[in-house]
């Protein structure tokens, strides 16, 4: 089977479709992985076929544009920026994941870009669609996202309430799509977006724990496959300074992966001066650049590595909410303090809450605040039993194989429905 993949946006996007790719090549099948250049080394380095995609962007270009998505106060305005942002490049994009497709027989995108199953129907193959956050699941168990949940009423009518909100949160997800790119995509033969939330494909992976997220009613088509990790190779060099720097304790680590702030200056600064003079503490400079102004012996600053090499040294590790971040550092089996900027980041954070693994922190001021919470997580042993509880549980999935495994399912399913009616 020769089986294309395509995801855009930051790491967190790319690196569980790497892993996701890598498990495809190990089962015997034939993996392109489409996407921006930025990423290209990433995939090459991981042993796929490399296939461009538009935009060029250097990082310093996609960084902005995280920093203008981050200033959009709602999800579906976060959404319509991505559009708008790729409009420019979009009929480039299309015809490139058209020349992609000759000779594939399966194609999977990160869920932003459904349209592409018109694209798959085009080619005559099998489309999946891959989440890495399960508030994108339709469920009668919870309402979308951001909508009122009617607590303390019937659960009868708890579940009518949640299917007609998630009824509208799909037409308002078209609308926003069709009014932003509608006229272009109609022009490439894709049509106007339809069952966005409700509908995507098929065959919807969700790449997220079963156990731990999954226990919810929802439709067949959506399957929990278990999370998806993909790591960069560890550095020596960063592992003999970080062995150098904690001495053998473990210290909080704060990363904020790809998020990227309009004001990363001021907010170090409230940072600087809160921080506890003396306490170590890990920074992962990240999209946003964290730094410090004034040297402090107790504050070590690192660029890019590897969540499980960088994890090892945590005692916890406050982050933004990222599903990437968030995964590594349950498989980690540390606690967390979150603090959520964009996207599914809150959600993330009220799930680590519900898994009793951490806790959750505003974004206005968590400089002033982080502190406190951190002695909250210290004193409290609970935090980092639950922590170590998970992780065990999660060492035991294998999220990879469980994909590959239903994607092999649906492509033969795919095959035999044709060839069954191809008799008729």
């Amino acid at each position: 089977m020769r089986a294309v993949l395509t995801s855009h946006g930051s790491t967190g996007d790319i690196y569980p479709m790497i892993a996701l790719g890598r498990a495809l090549l190990e089962a015997g099948h034939e993996v392109v992985f489409a996407s921006a250049p930025l990423y290209r080394d990433a995939i090459e380095r991981a042993g796929l076929e490399y296939r461009h995609l538009p935009p060029d962007w250097e990082k310093e270009i996609f960084i902005e544009f995280m920093r203008e998505l981050n200033r959009a106060p709602l999800p579906l305005l976060q959404l319509r920026w991505i559009y708008k942002g790729a409009l420019p490049f979009m009929s480039e994009l299309i015809d490139a994941m058209d020349a992609a497709l000759k000779g594939a027989d399966l194609l999977v995108s990160s869920y932003f870009f459904p349209q592409y199953r018109k694209l798959a129907d085009r080619h005559g193959i099998p489309f999946a669609t891959f989440a890495f956050c399960h508030n994108l699941v339709p469920t009668p168990d919870y309402p979308p996202e951001g909508t009122p949940a009617l607590y303390n009423f019937p659960r009868r009518l708890q579940r009518r309430w949640n299917r007609f909100l998630w009824r509208v949160a799909n037409n308002l997800v078209d609308f926003t799509v069709n009014h932003t790119v509608g006229e272009l995509y109609q022009q490439k033969g894709l049509g106007r977006s339809e069952g966005f939330l409700l509908t995507p494909a098929d065959l919807c992976l969700v790449a997220v724990s079963r156990e731990l997220m999954g226990g919810i009613e929802h439709d067949p088509r959506f399957q929990f496959s278990g999370y998806l990790r993909w790591q960069s190779e560890e550095d020596p060099a960063a592992q003999a300074e970080l062995e150098s720097f904690c001495a053998g304790e473990k210290v909080p680590i704060m990363t904020f992966g790809s998020v990227a702030f309009d004001d990363t200056h001021t907010i170090m600064s409230r940072f600087l001066k809160n921080w506890p003079r003396g306490k170590k503490i890990i920074l992962q400079s990240g999209w946003a650049g964290l730094s410090v102004e004034l040297e402090r012996p107790e504050i070590k600053v690192v660029h890019q590595m590897s969540h499980d090499q960088l994890f090892r040294f945590a005692s916890m590790v406050i982050h933004h909410g990222g599903a990437g971040t968030t995964a590594s550092v349950l498989h980690a089996g540390v606690p967390n303090i979150i603090i959520p900027h964009i996207a599914d980041q809150q959600w993330w954070a009220s799930e680590v809450v519900r898994l009793k693994a951490g806790v959750c922190l505003g974004k206005r001021k968590w400089p002033e605040r982080l502190p406190h919470h951190v002695r909250k997580i210290e004193k409290h042993a609970h935090y980092a039993e639950r922590a170590r509880e998970l992780a065990a549980l999660l060492a035991r999935e294998n999220g990879p194989a469980m994909s590959v495994h239903a994607l092999e399912a649906f492509v033969r399913s795919r095959a035999e429905r044709a060839l069954h009616g191809g008799r008729h």
